[in-house]
Order: C-alpha cells, then structure tokens, then sequence
C-alpha cells in the first residue's frame, strides 16, 4: 500500500469476502447435492446469483458509494462468483469427455451471467 492510504478499503473486501466465500461454498454444496449429474449446477447457480446481485448494485448506482460497492460488488460478489472454478469444471467435462456439458456450461453460464446482470441493472436502475 502507498503511504498515506487508507486500509478501510481493505478491511472491507476482507469483510464482503468473508461473507461471500462461505455463502458462495454451502449454495454451490446445497445446489449440487440436489443433482445426480456431472453438470456444475452449484457453480451455474452461484455466478447467476452473483451476476444478478452486481446488476442490481450497479443498476442502483451503488457505484457512487465507494464503501458500499467496495464492500459488496467486490468483497461479497467477488467472493461469491468463481470464475475459475467455471474454468476448471468447463475443462474437467471435457476430460472426462462429457464435451456437451461442458458447451452447455459455457453457453448457459455467459448467457444467463450477462442477462441476470442485465436484469439486476434494470431492477436496480427502477429501485434507486
């Protein structure tokens, strides 16, 4: 950290964090229990839910408020969604030559990502 800056914007991603990992690990478990299938639908569902969230703080211009958008569009959101898990699971069906899951992955989860945040933003836009 530079001299003189503040450790508060820290000290509030560390906060969001500490939230969104665990919600982000006991959604994906619940999700995924509930499938007895390959598909990652804990890992589609946590990112949905995260893209919608960040829409939502976004279209609420919550961006305005630095400390509420540090301490949830990044601590909370950032923890919640996983883009390397994504990345990894996406990589995993194909090694285990399930390639339409992982297709069907990508897809559904771009597609329902960018249209849950565009939702949000709306939503958000119509609250604020």
């Amino acid at each position: 950290m530079t001299p003189g800056a503040s450790l508060a914007p820290v000290l509030l991603v560390l906060l969001g964090g500490a939230i969104g990992a665990p919600t982000r690990y006991l959604l994906d478990r619940a999700v995924q229990s509930r499938h007895d299938s390959a598909f990652p639908w804990g890992t589609l569902c946590v990112n949905v839910i995260g893209s919608l969230i960040l829409g939502v703080l976004a279209g609420a211009a919550t961006a305005h408020d630095s400390a509420l958008w540090t301490l949830l569009g990044t601590g909370f959101c950032g923890a919640l969604t996983t883009f390397s898990t994504f990345g990894y699971e996406t990589v995993r069906l194909f090694e285990d030559r399930a390639r339409r899951y992982a297709v069907v992955n990508v897809v559904v989860t771009v597609v329902a990502g960018v249209g849950a945040a565009a939702v949000g933003f709306t939503l958000g836009h119509l609250l604020a």
